[in-house]
């Protein structure tokens, strides 16, 4: 006689900074748990990230209608709500781990979902071994997401084809309207992007020049030491050759010694350092080194909360991440990471694979040298070629009265089943 399968929940969370298309990935997952009823009753998701689950937050995605969780694939943000909320160490903070047992026990949950970057693995990847640890099978499958494209072993992350997307096109804007004012007005343009370790992001800017001295004439990436006389020399140039100079810099710039231009001197909860603007640190040095009128602009959450300008191809691979974790699971693969794997450039193909936990876990992904060219300061022909199929495709939202029509979740939460609160 056959074992009765007892179907179990599942929860999902989002973690960290939030993207374009995140709740794509929960829309592939909540609308794929659906058609395995048998093995997952209900998706659960966390209120604000992992800390849903240790607060016994959980919000019933079974109540939402299928037209609002369809909506998901347009909403930028995080429709859950996010954290950046660190697991520490089993043996380091047992009660957190407890606690999470204590909860999942309480609702029936045989699933974690968790959707984020390289320290939100590290986070999957505990959970996974807490099971094994303290008695309580769970099966944990990380889902990648992130706009600085640094988690390894993936080709790209979803949540960076559209802030790709996104800078290239104001850097392209941009550098028409300081075009058209150069001879009387701003002589230098600097726009500030994200990208704490790896330079994707500011590379993306490089998309859009198609000969010599196009825009942007000069891009800062993490992973080439800032050198504040080759800077102010190349400037110079360009301001001489083209009449002006636009400038594309990541926030991670920084000099020989490590430090970055923009270190504000804080750090954020997963121990790394806020950096506090390089672009009116570099303003400021070219103007007080060249005398050039400048003016600047800081992306910041304008970049990765651009959903209007969203690439389709990042939106596909979102989706297909989220539904590909969901799979993975009723089929009892553990521990592992939805990843995407690069199959021709042109054509762009693609496939969805996995890879352990442990191997992506706490581990970044740079820009390889063969993609940054012989100056430091711009990109090669190889990373054009990588990163033009990633912003493919316009994926715009519904509209409705000339705005965006976004998803309205009710987010109601689950009766809560425990006496004891829990304090983060």
């Amino acid at each position: 006689m056959k074992k009765k399968i007892i179907a179990k929940n599942a929860f999902y969370a989002q973690s960290g900074g939030v993207t374009a298309v995140i709740n794509a990935s929960a829309c592939g997952l909540i609308e794929t748990a659906k058609q395995h009823k048998t093995k997952i009753s209900k998706v659960y998701a966390g209120k604000n990230g992992i800390l849903g689950a240790l607060t016994e937050n959980l919000i019933d995605t079974s109540l939402e209608s299928d037209k609002e969780i369809a909506a998901l694939l347009y909403t930028p943000g995080g429709a859950f709500g996010s954290a950046r909320y660190k697991l520490k160490g089993f043996d380091e903070n047992q009660r957190e781990y407890a606690r999470l047992i204590e909860v999942f026990k309480a609702h029936n949950i045989g699933y974690f979902f968790y959707n984020g970057g390289g320290d939100s693995m590290d986070t999957a990847l505990k959970v996974s071994q807490m099971g094994e640890k303290m008695g309580f099978p769970i099966i944990s499958i990380g889902i990648p997401k992130t706009v600085d494209n640094d988690i390894p072993v993936t080709d790209t992350c979803p949540g960076f084809g559209s802030v790709a997307k996104y800078i290239a096109v104001s850097t392209h804007e941009a550098s028409l309207d300081v075009l058209s004012m150069a001879e009387t007005s701003t002589k230098v343009f600097i726009l500030e992007v994200m990208g704490r370790h790896a330079g994707w992001i500011a590379a993306a800017s490089g998309m859009i020049a198609e000969k010599r001295n196009d825009p942007p004439h000069m891009i800062l990436f993490p992973e080439i030491t800032f050198d504040q006389k080759s800077f102010l020399s190349h400037v110079e140039q360009n301001v001489k050759r083209n009449g002006y100079c636009v400038i594309v810099a990541s926030e991670g710039a920084r000099y020989k010694n490590g430090k970055f231009l923009a270190d504000a001197g804080t750090k954020d909860s997963f121990g790394h350092k806020q950096l506090g603007g390089v672009a009116p640190v570099l303003a400021q040095m070219i103007n007080n080194e060249l005398g050039y009128k400048f003016h600047y602009a800081i992306a910041d959450y304008l970049q990765r909360s651009a959903r209007h300008l969203a690439s389709q191809t990042d939106l596909d691979q979102a989706y297909a991440v989220g539904e590909a974790a969901v799979k993975m699971a009723v089929k009892g693969k553990q521990s592992l990471m939805v990843t995407i794997q690069r199959l021709s450039d042109n054509p762009y193909k693609w496939s969805i694979g996995s890879v352990n936990l442990s191997k992506v876990a706490n581990n970044e992904k740079m820009m390889p040298k063969s993609f940054i060219s012989k100056s430091g300061y711009g990109i090669t022909s190889s990373c054009k070629k990588y990163l033009k199929p990633l912003i493919a495709g316009e994926a715009y939202p519904k509209y409705e009265n000339g705005l965006p029509r976004f998803a309205t979740l009710k987010n109601k939460l689950v009766p809560k089943k425990l006496k004891t609160k829990f304090m983060v």
